[in-house]
């Protein structure tokens, strides 16, 4: 069966065909306001009518950022976009003229079953997916299995709390483990160091054009491939918070695989190797159990659109 998977953005939704090997077969998109809740439920018909034009659909996934209950229906809350306990699936289903069935995801739940299913941890059973890019997003697979809880807000990996009164966070806490490994924690701390240590920063301040405001993640990534001793350490750091978080998850969920997807992957071993190291030295009974695998993601961009389709199906 041929499902539509719905990736919801703050300025656009991408949406594609997906047949049940995860492969998009047509793809749509459309621009959106994020302030105006129905411009969205528009353009998800918008694609839905493109694309069911060409194929015949059995369901719809629309994976949302922001907090989806555990019927899998409305957006309780959602940082960035207008939606407090919005009825998403009754507001598109509304505005189709078909009689397709509309499932609701969370957007890193999405991605992290895309990865289950098709991508980095297709054989393994027990999985964490980490979503690192302006903060941290994650899924939990156990026993192949998505992980929702009981209220459909499991898995908000990034708000699990870290430092005690450590940096406030938007989710109104303080101290989460996004505000130590994500993008935005290591564009911080490189504009930290452009100021306090200016000497050993010449590299990441010609890259952001003299400005150290204007300094962005990718700046940092190719810095620390050319070799930059500061960009290098940067993410280390990262890599430091992103592995010792990882160990607190192994104590409880025991994973086979950790997947770690979101803009930061760009970096790859340059990320991985300091995250598998302080995962390592961080592991309770570290020397005597098995250690979980960590792989960069493997779905890219397209993760969201084919797992919201293939979730849209179960």
């Amino acid at each position: 069966m041929h499902a539509i998977g719905v990736d919801i953005g703050g300025t656009k939704i991408a949406a594609g065909v997906v047949d049940e090997n995860g492969t998009i077969l047509a793809m749509a998109r459309r621009p959106t306001e994020p302030d105006d809740a129905a411009s969205i439920d528009r353009a998800v018909k918008d694609v839905y009518l493109e694309l069911s034009q060409d194929f015949e659909i059995g369901a719809i996934g629309v994976a949302a950022a922001g907090f989806v209950d555990a019927a899998r229906s409305t957006v309780l809350f959602a940082p960035n976009i207008a939606w407090r306990d919005y009825p998403l699936q009754d507001r598109v289903r509304a505005l189709l003229d078909a009689d397709v069935p509309v499932v609701v995801e969370n957007d890193a739940n999405a991605a992290g079953w895309a990865e289950f299913r098709f991508g980095a941890g297709r054989d393994v059973d027990d999985m964490i997916m980490l979503t690192i890019g302006t903060g941290l997003g994650g899924a939990l697979v156990v026993g192949g299995r998505l992980v929702r809880g009981a209220w459909g807000v499991a898995a908000e990996l990034g708000h699990m709390r870290v430092v005690p009164h450590g940096h406030y966070c938007g989710c109104g806490n303080e101290g989460c483990w996004e505000q130590y490994a994500s993008g935005s924690a290591l564009v911080r701390d490189a504009q930290a160091a452009l100021i306090t240590r200016p000497e050993r920063a010449l590299r990441l301040l010609e890259l952001a054009g003299g400005d150290p405001a204007a300094l962005e993640g990718p700046h940092i990534t190719e810095a620390a491939r050319q070799g930059d001793p500061l960009a290098i350490e940067l993410f280390a750091e990262l890599g430091r918070w992103i592995g010792e978080g990882s160990a607190s998850l192994a104590a409880v969920l025991d994973p086979a695989l950790i997947v770690v997807g979101g803009g930061v992957g760009e970096a790859g071993e340059l990320l991985l190797a300091p995250t598998r190291h302080a995962y390592e030295n961080s592991l309770s009974a570290r020397g005597y159990r098995p250690l979980a695998d960590f792989q960069l993601a493997a779905m890219g961009n397209d993760a969201g659109i084919v797992g919201a389709a293939d979730l849209a199906r179960i």
